[in-house]
């Protein structure tokens, strides 16, 4: 292959990293991870143009980018890091395809960690003190070639949609934290099932009891243990009940210490640096994005945002889903796995596996950065068996949505983005409207309890549909909670009143 076929991106080396013991920085993880990857391919270290570095929630100052390229020995002409979200990852490999499918770009470093269990277990975290900034280890290396940058460095620039994920409604409903809101989509899609909360819990357990057994087997899985069906659905004093339907087990773990790296280049870099042998071919991909709130979705259990990336992801590879060999869907809480299965056409126990990690519960949920680690487990087991994989990646509450695709063989059309435009035209035109404050009788089409670590009720969000279609978040008045637990809210009426907005049962 020559010519057109030498702007072909692909993804040449992987790096992982985990701590278990040691308190260390975000920055230490995606070091080793990063210096993991390009030892795998040393001619192309001097290459590396973009280092891109997936947004880090534990604190690792103004500059990660700069700062990790100096500790790597590398020289960018770029260093950037991203917003909040876990498509990131996925999104950054996108973008660098683009850039070198158009020739604006040559090798590309893409970056992420997490360190919260060291932030948790730092010496001023156990004394109360703060929390954000862990006593680090100093260890992360000498840089391999090139000169320290003296001084505080200019902060790195930020790239990505900066919007917060929830807006008023969701915010007066105290719907602030992803258990909460995820749990609420959970209650459709129970519903829609005909099951109870219950009921529903041990159907979860089934789906994700897969997950643990590729977590089990996997090198970086921050629980590699196998799990059956009942010890992941079954509350107990080791797993107690977080929101409806969700006890402990089914929730994103993001208390680990994980990073993860990818190299993408062009083909034609790979040949110079000696190393296309190694190369993984991305094939496609695509973004959209769901309504953006979720008190103004038309239908919380299903993900039209998601759909609309995948098909276009697949059709701009001139594949469809029975093509894929692997597939990583992203799996902070259960639903997120349901919706993409719903929105791929998949079933639930399709032989090909639903992730190859283990999955955020498993695996681990390190911040933004999962999906990177997907990209990098994906890519390595398609290097060693062939065959395509697919990973999508979401932001905030099923909110941002990017779709890869990834093959063993050059794609036939060359890199391709999908075009979800129209998609996207018809999503942006459905949002419903969204009531601050109401006095009457709504139904409920969205609803989650959620327990205290002792196991009381805390708090009972829904989101409602009032009569004159606009669409309302609310939280349950405070004489209503104990009566609530255990239930599911979904095709009841409710009375609403107030500012913010409470709501009671009817008669």
């Amino acid at each position: 292959m020559t010519g057109r076929d030498d702007r072909i991106p692909v993804v040449l080396a992987a790096g992982q990293s985990i701590e278990r013991q040691a308190v260390v920085s975000g920055l230490e993880l995606a070091t080793r991870a990063g210096r993991e990857a390009l030892e795998l391919v040393p001619g192309v270290r001097p290459r590396i143009e973009w280092v891109s570095v997936v947004n880090i929630l534990s604190n690792v100052g103004p500059a990660p980018a700069t700062e990790l390229a100096r500790r790597l020995g590398l020289s960018p002409r770029r260093t950037e890091v991203t917003t909040i979200g876990g498509n990131s990852p996925q999104w950054l490999l996108n973008r660098a395809a683009e850039a070198i499918a158009a020739g604006e770009l040559d090798a590309a470093l893409v970056v992420g960690a997490e360190a919260q269990r060291s932030a948790r277990a730092s010496p001023a975290a156990r004394d109360g003190r703060d929390r954000s900034r862990p006593k680090v280890s100093t260890n992360a290396g000498t840089p391999v070639a090139g000169t320290p940058v003296a001084g505080t460095p200019v902060a790195d620039p930020t790239i990505g949609d900066d919007r917060a994920g929830i807006g008023p409604a969701e915010m007066n409903a105290a719907l602030l934290a992803p258990v909460h809101v995820y749990a609420l989509f959970e209650s459709v899609i129970a519903h829609r099932a005909g099951r109870t909360p219950a009921e529903h819990r041990a159907a979860l357990g089934e789906l994700m009891t897969r997950f643990t057994q590729v977590a089990a087997k996997h090198r970086y899985a921050w629980f590699p243990e196998e799990r059956s069906a009942l010890e992941l659905s079954e509350p107990g004093p080791d797993n107690r009940l977080v929101t409806e339907p969700y006890p402990k087990r089914m929730c994103a773990v993001l208390n680990v210490d994980q990073g993860a790296a990818v190299v993408v280049t062009s083909l034609a870099t790979a040949r110079a640096a000696g190393c296309s042998e190694r190369a993984v071919f991305v094939w496609s991909g695509a973004e959209a994005n769901d309504v953006w709130f979720p008190s103004a979705r038309p239908d919380l259990g299903t993900s039209p945002g998601l759909r609309a990336a995948a098909t276009s992801a697949l059709e701009a590879a001139g594949v469809g889903v029975d093509d894929v060999g692997a597939f990583d869907l992203y799996s902070c809480f259960p639903c997120a796995v349901e919706m993409a299965i719903d929105a791929l056409g998949l079933a639930a126990d399709d032989p090909r596996g639903l992730t190859v990690t283990g999955g955020l519960p498993y695996f681990g949920g390190p911040g933004n950065d999962y999906s990177l680690h997907a990209i990098a487990t994906i890519t390595d087991r398609i290097r060693d068996q062939d065959g395509l994989g697919l990973v999508n990646a979401l932001g905030w509450y099923v909110t941002k949505h990017s779709v890869g695709v990834y093959g063993a063989t050059p794609p036939p059309r060359g890199w391709r983005a999908g075009d979800t435009s129209a998609a996207q035209r018809a999503i942006d035109t459905s949002v419903l409207e969204v009531a601050s404050h109401a006095e009457g009788v709504a139904e409920v089409i969205a609803s989650t309890v959620a327990y205290d670590p002792r196991g009381g009720v805390s708090a009972a969000p829904v989101i409602a549909r009032l009569d004159d279609g606009r669409q309302i978040a609310a939280a349950a008045a405070d004489d209503e909670l104990a009566p609530l637990a255990g239930r599911s809210l979904v095709g009841l009426r409710v009375h609403v009143s107030g500012n913010p907005p409470r709501y009671r049962l009817t008669a």
